[in-house]
């Protein structure tokens, strides 16, 4: 897990503050950054990266936290450049999509380079920016600024696409 910018590892159940290094370490961070959602009542959640390819999203502990956050009231945003491999490798998140398709806003910006694409997560409390996504390194915290910075970036994010996945396709 992530340790501190003291170099002190956290508590359970609390969110790493600082830097981050490592596939796993940013494995542990969405998986606790759910399990954290539902614990602190988070209203609002805004997830981005180029295509979700190595989140956790898919799965069982993932989807559950999703399930004991999700109710009337809240908002989930993610952006994509594209949503093909989260579709392909996370069905349990795609079946959580479709369930609470009136609480999630979907964004695609197709025309981004991936590597110039927020890959993070905010929220009201806390967030995490993986600035490298190639080696998985980056910073999180609840710093105001942290977060102010992030949530301004990804607004810009959200003006340059498009609705993207939708809960579910209509067909003849």
């Amino acid at each position: 897990m992530a340790e501190s910018t003291t170099g002190v590892t956290p508590e359970p159940g609390e969110l790493p503050q600082g830097r981050f290094s490592g596939r796993n370490d940013f494995r542990d961070l969405v998986r606790d950054a759910f399990a954290a959602a539902v614990r602190e009542d988070w209203r609002q959640i805004i997830i981005s990266d180029a295509d979700f390819d190595d989140w956790p999203l898919g799965e069982r502990a993932v989807a559950q936290s999703l399930n004991d956050w999700s109710r009337s009231g809240r908002s989930f945003v993610m952006i994509a450049r594209n949503y093909d491999t989260l579709i392909r490798e996370h069905a349990r998140f795609v079946t959580w999509r479709k369930t609470w398709g009136h609480i999630i806003e979907c964004w695609a910006c197709g025309s981004a380079d991936p590597l110039e694409m927020p890959s993070a997560i905010w929220s009201p409390q806390w967030a995490m920016h993986r600035l490298d996504p190639e080696r998985c390194n980056g910073v999180a915290g609840r710093e105001p600024e942290r977060r102010v910075a992030l949530r301004e970036s990804l607004d810009e994010w959200v003006r340059k696409s498009a609705p993207g996945f939708p809960a579910s396709t209509l067909g003849l």
